[in-house]
């Protein structure tokens, strides 16, 4: 048997088909609650009436939220996708009729074939209705829930309630006592303004649904906003229907229906907006005047829960408008402006398709035929897939999770600060050790070695001691026999505190002096003079927010304890030797006694990079106690409420010029929120103010920074390391200093990049090899940017309410790790006397195909095919003292110990090549054997001639830079704030390629995930130190719907790079910040849309440019009735 099935479809077994299974009722009794499962609707009411408190659940999609964070638990569960009445969808006279059961994927189905086959006329209920399935959560939930259970949720910002309010959709209710029913509007299903309530008496049951079809002059459609596209929770959403007749020689409204969630504790109905318009003339007079009745039936104070006020306020109006002019669109087009045509026409999104232009390297490679390098198959420079990219795709990789459990292996579970800042009264383990299968915790006082530790300086607790510092803080860990019940016992362990003053934001601690070490700063020049010299001057500031690591595989360990004070740790970590040290440090054991071994790691982005170690550490003490082996995996929401972000950073600036946009001088102060300890604070700051000029030229600089101290968990490594930010905060102010000038953002950039000879950075460094002009011209004219320039402008000029832009992106980014000590790597490679060959090196696989480079770079050096080449694992007991796998360097570093390696042993087996021409690596490996040649080799690197002092300013803190450029297009919707990026070119420098696949992924993946960083991605914490954004449903990384509908991607060609693998650079990190281009292009189409308004000049986008920021920045009438002030819209820094 194949080990894949190559037939197109897996048939599906016959003996698992229902007709072969007769249809039973069943009743389950657990030690918690009892199932049940009826096959009819008699049988229902029966189980309801005996049990009137019964939770009816189809897909579980909403109860499992409940019980897991509200802790919500039910003693019968009742499953009723068996019951025919329920589950029955189909067509009748006036309408379809839905059983409450029905799936939402079902109702698709049935309602999009009405569609297709009735006349439109009949369907734009059904339609309408189809809109909201549409962005209705994702196609696994859509599958199993039910349209039963998401009405009788109540749900405030339900997708679909809307609709079925709007079109006058009815539902009957069934009395489980005796059978009787009664029918209701589902527009009067709801209490009104109360949240969650409905006419539901505690003995019924929906029963079923039925969705009118439209009538003639009668239209519908659903309207959502979220801050993603797909599969999220509606910050506004609306059903609206309108039916028409005619009257003096046009169209009056008859009727109307609007139904709005979002805008109020309940679902509810713009009542007096739907009165005033009956009767009304269907003129663009008439729509201005209801916009005015509205806020009457929408009244949003300020402070209500959600917040977005004015942002909401102005969407509500903003889809009544939308739908005005697509029903005026439809019956009388020659009364719009054509202009405005734009606010009415439904979204469309075609299939993203791409294109990657890169040329293999492998030919560069220069032989010698006895020492090597050698071209083979799959070696350096070849486009080779991921070696693990199958048994990945097949769920056969393993991760740590998927390790079965040693014996007798415990698992563990937090106990966590709730509290921001508080002293600890008392922690009162007893009700979790009351739990039977509890058997112990561990916290402080289980410590035998040291409880503090930290990345750079230890100034954190394993455990808390005395105080914590930021919700999340590690005060227990209670261990178990299920993963379950100890998550279960360590939520019952009770804490008293003191609660204390806890400063949350940057501006809090600017105001307390609330600061982690001392001022960073580089200075060039001298800025004072120039400032005092009375130049054009501009100043401003921009806030740039954090960013979730989002890794797939949350942070997951597993301590195994050994004989003689020996542990074995393995841990989803991209530091095995930090966790090893300090596992060791917690222990007080000696370094030689603990080994940290990974084989992979489902992702980490800088996550897991110094924040996996703490947690390590805690399960240590608990396995040391206990004797036993301890694991755990964090849920999602924990893992993101515990282990720190992307640094948030304010932005203070100063910047000269002159008349044509050349900028002279800058003065930028940046302040970052660290939270509550140092962790790589400072280095990721020192990062930040070396790439305050991303990749320009500025002859006079002058930039701080300050680390903020908050009460907030500890901020941590992210991909870019600080880069980001500061590129972001000079982007800012390049684009400032354009609008001040009046001219295109992109102009003034291409006047101030660096020159390709002879520059010199702000803090010292040259540039050598700086093809920065050179890209810039190249893609100005692949991406043929001069004409979608001119057709922007031109569809600008067409339409109202979408606007389109354009920006291009430049990024020069340092590469190494800026501590000196760092810049090292180590690896063990071993040939067998088969010819196959072993490596081992310190860097760690975390999806980026570091694994499958080092094994081309050995197939190269030694000359074997790439399939004789293999990585076990990382580990510190076969290299030690290693570094973490981050800032891009995990090739340069490990593949330079892999060649020294590689080259010492081919040093050994340069005779016997010379003796045997032709001869296969497995009969020299055999001939070296029996002749007692060495055939493993231990390989170092360190990187030559770096290394930077802040005191004096003089050094290289980089060993090189790596360069790209993005041109991206962007539409936004002018009344909603959503965008569409509909194109992005991006043309990157990687040197020679080591494999130009995997590279070219990677500069996808970056600059992909730096959209989400400045358009998308927001954390939102609470005035009581929890983070809000802690899952899924609350946070939002970039989807399908979000990539580039056109993605072009090239690999730069003949730039070889001097003294590091094959002529190679990292590519990891430099393309993130590419993502820049979106959120730039996004700003110059709200800038189109402001000169509509006759807005022009420099205006504020602090990032994420969000749908809440893209829309209160336009300026326009109908945000000018809603939010008269400009509005500058809150966000958690």
């Amino acid at each position: 048997v194949p080990p894949y099935w190559d037939k197109p479809e897996i048939p599906f077994p016959a003996a698992l088909l229902p007709a072969g299974h007769p249809i039973k009722p069943l009743e389950l009794r657990g030690a918690r609650v009892t199932w049940y499962r009826p096959t009819s609707l008699e049988g229902l009411l029966r189980i309801k009436a005996a049990h009137p408190a019964a939770k009816i659940v189809v897909g579980n999609t909403e109860l499992e939220i409940e019980r897991k964070f509200r802790n919500s638990s039910w003693d019968v569960l009742v499953f009723p996708s068996h019951v025919p009445e329920l589950t029955t969808i189909e067509a009748k006279e006036g309408g379809v009729y839905i059983g409450s059961a029905t799936t939402l994927a079902k109702i698709v189905d049935t309602l999009t074939k009405l569609v297709d086959t009735l006349p439109s006329e009949k369907t734009y209920n059904y339609q309408c209705v189809l809109t909201q399935l549409r962005w209705f959560a994702g196609t696994p939930i859509r599958n199993v829930g039910a349209i039963g259970g998401n009405v009788a949720n109540a749900s405030p910002i339900s997708d679909l309630n809307p609709a079925l309010m709007a079109t006058g959709s009815r539902l009957t209710l069934v009395r489980s006592t005796d059978g009787s029913t009664r029918e209701l509007l589902v527009r009067d299903f709801f209490k009104e303004r109360l949240y969650r309530q409905t006419q539901l008496q505690p003995d019924e049951l929906i029963h079923s649904f039925f969705v009118p079809e439209s009538r003639p002059l009668e239209f519908a459609e659903g309207y959502k906003m979220a801050r993603r596209r797909d599969d999220d929770i509606a910050i506004v959403t609306s059903g609206m229907r309108m039916r028409l007749e005619e009257a003096d020689g046009g169209y009056r409204v008859a009727e109307a229906g609007f139904a709005y969630g979002g805008m109020a504790a309940s679902t509810v109905n713009a009542k007096k907006t739907e009165a005033f318009l009956a009767g009304k003339p269907l003129t663009m007079d008439t729509i201005w005047a209801a916009l005015d009745v509205l806020p009457d039936d929408l009244p949003l104070e300020p402070g209500a829960p959600g917040g977005m006020i004015e942002f909401r306020r102005t969407l509500s109006a903003s889809f009544l408008y939308k739908f005005w002019v697509l029903v005026m669109s439809k019956v009388a087009p020659e009364k719009v402006d054509p202009r405005d045509l734009s606010a009415g026409a439904p979204f469309y999104r075609p299939a993203s398709k791409g294109l990657q232009h890169y040329k293999e390297t492998g030919e560069k490679i220069i032989v010698d035929a006895n020492l090597g390098p050698f071209k083979v198959p799959g070696g350096v420079g070849t486009s080779l897939k991921h070696l693990c990219a199958d048994i990945q795709c097949t769920g056969e990789a393993g991760y740590i999770d998927d390790m079965p459990s040693p014996p007798g292996g415990l698992y563990a579970g937090l106990v966590l600060s709730q509290k921001p800042r508080a002293r600890i009264v008392s922690v009162d383990y007893a009700p979790a050790l009351a739990l039977p299968g509890v058997q112990g915790f561990a916290d402080h006082r289980d410590v035998t070695g040291k409880n503090n530790f930290g990345a750079v300086i230890y100034d954190e607790e394993c455990f808390a001691t005395k105080d914590v510092l930021t919700v999340g803080q590690v005060i227990g860990v209670v261990v178990a026999e299920t993963q379950e019940l100890a998550r279960r016992a360590a939520s019952l362990v009770k804490v008293e505190y003191e609660p204390m003053p806890a400063i949350l934001t940057i501006e809090e601690a600017i105001a307390a002096e609330s600061f982690i070490g001392d001022e960073a700063r580089i200075i060039k020049g001298d800025p004072d003079s120039v400032f005092a010299a009375g130049p054009r001057v501009v100043e401003g500031e921009v806030r740039i927010g954090g960013q979730e690591h989002f890794y797939l595989e949350t942070n997951t360990s597993i301590v195994i304890p050994g004989e003689n004070n020996e542990f074995t740790v393995w841990s989803s970590t991209q530091n095995p030797t930090k966790t090893s040290n300090f596992v060791a440090h917690v222990l007080g054991v000696p370094k030689n006694r603990v080994v940290c071994k990974m084989k992979r790691c489902g992702g980490g982005f800088g996550g897991k990079e110094t924040r996996n170690v703490f947690i390590a550490m805690a399960i240590a003490v608990a396995a040391k106690k206990m004797r036993k082996p301890v694991r755990i995996a964090l849920d999602r929401d924990q893992d993101m409420c515990i282990t720190g972000q992307r640094h948030p950073f304010l932005s203070k600036y100063k910047v000269a010029y002159d008349a044509d946009g050349r900028i002279l001088a800058i003065d930028v102060n940046l302040f970052s929120n660290g939270g509550f300890s140092l962790d790589l604070s400072r280095p990721v700051l020192d990062r930040a103010l070396f790439h305050i000029d991303n990749a320009y030229e500025i002859p006079h600089v002058r930039v701080t920074g300050r680390i903020c101290r908050t009460n907030l968990p500890t901020n941590t490594a992210f991909r870019g390391f600080g880069g980001p930010q500061g590129m972001m905060a000079c982007e800012v102010f390049v684009e400032h200093v354009a609008r001040a000038v009046g001219k295109s953002p992109d102009e003034v950039r291409a006047l101030n990049l660096y020159a390709s000879r002879g520059a010199v950075t702000h803090y010292g460094q040259p540039l050598i090899d700086c093809h920065m002009r050179e890209m810039w011209g190249n893609i100005m004219v692949s991406s043929d940017y001069a004409a979608r320039r001119a057709a922007a402008d031109a569809f600008n000029a067409a339409n109202r309410w979408k606007k389109r832009g354009i920006a291009t992106m430049p990024v020069k980014f340092g590469m190494s790790f800026t501590a000196k000590f760092m810049n090292q790597a180590s690896a063990l490679v071993h040939i067998y006397t088969d010819g196959s060959v072993l490596v081992s090196h310190g860097g760690t696989e975390i999806g980026q195909g570091l694994n499958t480079k080092m094994c081309q770079i050995a197939a190269t050096e030694l000359g074997v095919p790439i399939d004789q080449v293999h990585i076990c694992e990382t580990a510190t007991d076969k290299c030690a003292n290693t570094q973490p796998t981050a800032a891009s360097t995990g090739a340069d570093l490990n593949g330079m110990a892999v060649q020294d390696a590689c080259r010492q042993i081919c040093a050994r087996l340069e005779k016997l090549r010379a003796a045997k021409p032709g001869a296969t690596l497995a009969e020299l490996a055999m001939a070296a054997f029996l002749d007692r040649i060495d055939l493993s080799a231990h390989g170092y690197y360190k990187t030559p001639d770096i290394g930077y002092n802040f005191e004096t300013q003089e050094g290289r803190p980089f060993h090189y830079f790596a360069y790209g450029v993005a041109v991206s297009e962007v539409e936004i919707d002018v009344l909603t704030g959503d965008f569409t990026l509909l194109r992005s070119d991006i043309l990157h420098d990687v040197g020679d390629s080591l494999n130009p696949a995997i590279d070219v992924g990677q500069v996808e993946g970056a600059f992909v995930q730096g959209m989400g960083l400045f358009m998308l991605e927001e954390m939102v914490w609470l005035r009581n130190g929890q983070l809000f954004t802690r899952g899924p449903s609350t946070y939002k990384i970039p989807s399908a719907n979000d990539i580039p509908v056109d993605f072009r991607v090239r690999l730069f060609e003949d730039c070889p790079n001097r003294n590091t693998i094959h002529s190679s650079k990292g590519v990891g990190e430099p393309p993130l910040n590419l993502g820049i281009s979106v959120f730039m292009a996004a700003k110059d189409a709200i800038a189109a849309a402001r000169k509509d308004n006759g807005l022009t000049g420099p205006f504020r986008l602090d990032s994420p440019a969000s749908a809440e920021r893209i829309r209160v920045a336009c300026g326009d009438p109908v945000l000018a009735k809603y939010a008269p002030a400009p509005v500058l819209p809150a966000g958690s820094w």
